[in-house]
């Protein structure tokens, strides 16, 4: 909700708003099932020359359909006779419309229609006459009851397009109307050439209302489909037939024109229409009619039954009518008037019209909802879910017209809210909210990172989940996310893919793309756009479009800024985003990447990168942005201890921002299925010893200096859990260490020192956090269709009376090795075995392994761990060049964010290894990490990925022949081992067993 309606806020209940608005761009999805895309007309050569106007007229209707941005311009295909028209029929029936003339080469007209349909042909059938004379002539002496509709051809070509639509309503309306609720407009006239003549007024002024209806469409296809959902006309031509309609449909009559003279009871009645114009409105006050005659004599009439009167000989009849249609059927901006109708302000949009109702006086807005005129302009404008629930309210419900205003200004920024939500928009400033908001700027794939993020938001709002938490909001942050078509145009325009492609300095790479020139003017006013709207600190990611693909995921491959969006000065402000946008771009072409690319089967030149521009989530506490706490959940638990399953998965959080989780650093970790069990904290050492030593969080003091290539890496800090404290934020994850008796307790109410363990909430449940997990990771693997890994991070630090934030950043597919035969291990002698361990990855075997990469265990230093992952870097590139993949061993935690815990290599560094062994310290093992983009890429890459503890003895490592082998190249910490005959990797993953096999000799 935006600022200038925060003095509205009341009790009311508004549920209703969301109730049904998910489903409705899909309801409009379904309009309009019926379209006449083949249209057969049967006519004498002579006859077609007169409708083909010299070859034009089916150009003209095309020209008229596109310029209309309609959609399905129909085919027009001549034949003269009724027996070709019938044997065509007969061999291929695809036609959706028959329109023929009265003069057939080959017979009677009449007979024509007869051999039709006993022919089962139940196609629409229009007979075109050229005059009164033949029409009546026709109908006297035949029964013309068997053509759907006569029409008089009087030379334009818009009644063809009016004929068109006149079937196409005719037969959607029923469907369209219970789908969607779309409005109709009751035509009764029985004067052929007036309703010929008249129709296509009518529809012309309908398809230019909607067509101005599309500017205010969220995107493309939302446009589109609002055109779809234009009000019906519905042509009868007696008292019953309309009465028929109206009793159908009259909660979705949006008006009812009609003539005075027409059948009823069988008979003429010279007052049929003034009989129709009261029962309606005796029925409905705020529907309006129009009568229309010839004589002026039955104006006192019409006006006395609540109608408005139109002459049919005025030489302005198009403008009154026009006139009728935008003031009363609301076909155009919404006049705020005075009771004496003088005009006050005018709305032509949902923003405007909630403007007005905030200012106008009491008088005009007790003037226009008695009349239900908003709930009526409403549904003019495709509005109609909003329309039918305002509708039925009266002013007499409301004590005040405060109360009254307040629920009508209510109820449109909710529902301009609502129908943001679950949906791409196109950015427009206007529409754009700072909370809700997705939204794309230029063309071209939005990539993978932002199509999870745009499914992830379909499943909140479209299946209830965002307020299913009382208090709590469950959302996708607000987002625009540039599309694809905006890099490639940066690349060329700047002269850049052949440079990025050969260089391997990423610092040159970096410093080229962000002195490169400016984007488009389109780009910088959008962006601009977007920052006047958003003043919060922003996350710029990458979404490339291989990113978070379900075997390549590229999980941490492409880089991530965060920015503080603080300066008062905009201009400042947009050079930052538009440098830092530059610098994902150069991200795309860095070593690691191109490294990372070439163990997949794609090129680097098949890439192109979208970037998303978040919304950061958080809050400010003196000069740090950051959330309470982040993590990372999967749905699927590789190591799962008893009581848990695989398949009850397993989350990883950390305090403040998500860095500590994506990278490794130390974490809590709990299946949201048995949230009180904690096996990393099952003594009071463990906990002191695997406990978050520190947290991340942006600094907002810093300033962004892009002739400095490494500036953005010192945007984000790291901070004491003191601070934390400081700031408030410590109350949901801490527990107090007592050194008086050895004892961690729950909570931090106590002196002592500070313990991660998010106690208060996996114990105490101060917040719902396992609730929320267990949710969406159920709903996420459903919606993907496999297990995910989701990305989330959580906001206490809300104003009063205002929901607490759950916010999902990232969801991908999780890869798994789903085989379906289980590998028999069998029987090995332990001298044959190199490595053995029952906490395991992958299934199967891989046997084209010949080089091994090891790191002796009595060589290792925890403080030179930097040192080692640089020389397996070497390592890795020599035998990556090779294209020799090997076997990797080594101690610690591989990829781990806490040099102290493992080997902080890089996912480029090991590139080329097939399978992984993690070991154990000699003093102490480390907790495998499952909360990182190194171990997504594990899994993704279907390598084979081996545990192995030292204290508690769980699986095995030869170290002593290993340290026998001779070495083809030795550094101060690594070796790499070469053999003539292959190592055999075996692997179990139903039972997460594994076996690494000595050579033969």
């Amino acid at each position: 909700m935006d600022n200038n309606s925060k003095s509205y806020q009341r009790d009311y209940d508004l549920s209703w708003i969301g109730e049904g608005y998910s489903t409705r761009i899909r309801k409009f999805q379904k309009l309009m099932r019926y379209k006449v895309r083949d249209v057969l007309l049967i006519s004498s050569l002579y006859d077609s020359y007169l409708f083909e106007e010299d070859g034009q007229i089916y150009d003209l209707v095309r020209q008229e359909y596109q310029g209309l941005n309609l959609s399905n311009v129909p085919e027009f295909t001549h034949v003269m006779s009724g027996i070709e028209a019938l044997e065509m029929l007969k061999e291929d029936n695809r036609y959706d419309l028959i329109i023929t003339s009265m003069h057939i080469e080959d017979m009677h007209v009449i007979r024509f229609a007869k051999l039709l349909r006993e022919a089962g042909v139940k196609t629409p059938l229009i007979l075109l006459a050229y005059d009164n004379r033949e029409h009546k002539e026709i109908v006297t002496l035949y029964d013309t009851s068997i053509f759907d509709r006569i029409f008089i051809w009087q030379g334009d070509y818009h009644l063809l397009i009016a004929i068109i639509k006149y079937v196409e309503d005719r037969l959607n309306v029923e469907d369209d109307v219970k789908e969607a609720g779309v409005q109709s407009i009751i035509l009764i006239e029985d004067n052929v050439k007036f309703y010929s003549t008249y129709l296509p007024l009518v529809y012309t002024e309908i398809m230019k209302h909607s067509q101005r209806l599309t500017t205010e469409g969220l995107n493309l296809t939302h446009k589109f489909l609002r055109q779809r959902a234009r009000p019906k006309i519905l042509l009868c031509t007696s008292f019953e037939e309309a009465w028929d309609y109206f009793e159908r449909f009259e909660e979705n009559v949006l008006g009812v024109i009609t003539d005075i003279n027409f059948e009823r009871n069988g008979e003429k009645d010279p007052e049929a229409g003034l009989l129709f114009a009261r029962k309606v409105r005796e029925r409905y006050t705020d529907i309006p009619v129009l009568i229309q005659s010839s004589s002026l004599e039955l104006k006192q009439k019409a006006v006395e039954s609540g109608a408005v009167f139109l002459q049919k000989e005025s030489p302005t009849l198009l403008h009154e009518l026009q006139d009728f249609m935008t003031r009363y059927m609301h076909f155009g901006d919404f006049n705020f008037r005075n009771p004496d109708g003088s005009i006050l302000r005018k709305a032509n949009n949902l923003k405007t019209l909630e403007e007005g109702l905030r200012e106008v006086p009491d008088e005009c807005l007790l003037y226009h909802a008695s009349r239900n005129h908003f709930s009526n302009w409403l549904k003019a404008r495709t509005e109609f879910w909003l329309a039918q629930k305002l509708r039925p309210r009266k002013v007499s419900e409301f004590s005040s017209t405060d109360d009254l205003r307040n629920l009508l200004v209510q109820s449109l920024v909710l529902y301009r809210d609502l129908r943001q939500r679950g949906i791409i928009s196109d950015f427009n400033k206007d529409t754009f909210d700072m909370k809700n908001s997705f939204a794309r700027i230029g063309g071209g794939s939005l990539g993978g990172k932002a199509r999870g993020l745009a499914f992830v938001n379909i499943l909140i709002n479209n299946y209830n989940v965002r307020n299913r938490f009382e208090g709590i909001e469950i959302s996708v942050p607000s987002a625009v996310v540039i599309g694809a078509n905006v890099f490639d145009r940066f690349m060329t325009e700047n002269n850049l893919f052949n440079f990025a492609m050969s260089c391997n300095d990423d610092a040159e790479i970096t410093k080229r793309f962000v002195e490169a020139g400016h984007f488009t003017s389109e780009i910088n006013t959008k962006l601009e756009d977007f920052l006047s709207k958003i003043t919060y600190p922003l996350a710029v990611r990458s979404s490339s479009l291989l990113e978070d693909s379900q075997y390549q995921p590229f999980a941490g491959v492409y880089e991530t800024y965060m920015i503080p969006n603080n300066q008062d000065d905009i201009k400042i402000r947009l050079k930052d985003l538009l440098d830092t946008i530059k610098r994902v771009y150069a991200s795309m072409f860095y070593k690691s990447a191109k490294d990372y690319m070439k163990a997949t089967g794609y090129r680097l030149e098949e890439e192109k990168m979208a970037v998303i521009i978040q919304r950061m989530v958080g809050a400010k506490r003196e000069n740090r942005f950051y959330p309470e706490f982040a993590g990372v959940a999967k749905s699927y638990n590789f190591y799962p201890v008893p009581p848990q399953k695989a398949v009850d998965g397993i989350v990883s959080i950390a305090l403040g921002l998500g860095k500590t989780v994506v990278d490794g650093g130390n974490t809590v970790r709990f299946c949201p299925k048995f949230p009180r069990h904690l096996l990393q904290f099952f003594s009071t050492n463990e906990t002191i010893k695997n406990a978050q030593q520190h947290f991340y969080a942006l600094n907002l003091d810093y300033q962004l200096d892009n002739s400095v290539i490494e500036t953005h890496d010192l945007l984000t800090q790291q901070f004491q859990l003191e601070i934390s404290e400081t700031d408030g934020t410590m109350f949901c994850a801490g527990s107090t260490y007592s050194p008086e008796n050895d004892s961690v307790y729950d909570g931090i109410s106590r002196k002592g020192k500070r313990v991660v363990t998010f106690a208060p909430i996996l114990k105490h449940k101060i917040f719902p956090l396992p609730d929320i997990l267990n949710l969406l990771l159920e709903m996420g693997t459903w919606g993907m269709g496999t297990p995910i890994e989701m990305e989330f991070a959580v906001n206490l630090s809300v104003p009063p009376k205002t929901p607490k934030e759950f916010c999902v950043l990232q969801m991908r597919p999780l890869v798994l090795s789903k085989e379906l035969e289980e590998l028999d291990l069998g029987d090995v002698a332990q001298e044959d075995i190199i490595c053995e361990s029952s906490q395991v990855l992958g299934n199967g075997i891989i046997s084209d392994i010949y080089d091994i990469v090891m790191i002796d265990i009595d060589k290792y230093d925890r403080g030179r761990s930097r040192e080692v992952a640089y020389e397996v870097g070497e390592m890795n590139t020599r035998l990556v060049n090779e294209k020799r993949p090997y076997l990797l061993i080594g101690v610690g935690r591989w990829g781990s964010l806490d040099h102290w815990l493992g080997i902080p290599v890089t996912w480029d560094q090991i590139s080329g290894a097939l399978t992984i062994v993690e070991s154990g310290f000699r003093n102490f093992d480390v907790t495998p990490s499952q909360g990182s983009h190194f171990f997504q890429n594990i899994t993704s890459f279907r390598i084979g990925y081996f545990t192995v503890g030292t204290t508690i003895k769980q699986g095995f490592i030869d170290w002593d022949w290993l340290r026998a082998q001779p070495a083809i190249e030795e550094k101060e910490f690594t070796r790499l081992l070469r053999f003539d005959t292959p190592v055999t990797v075996k692997i179990n993953g139903h039972q997460n067993k594994g076996v690494i096999l000595k050579p033969k000799s």
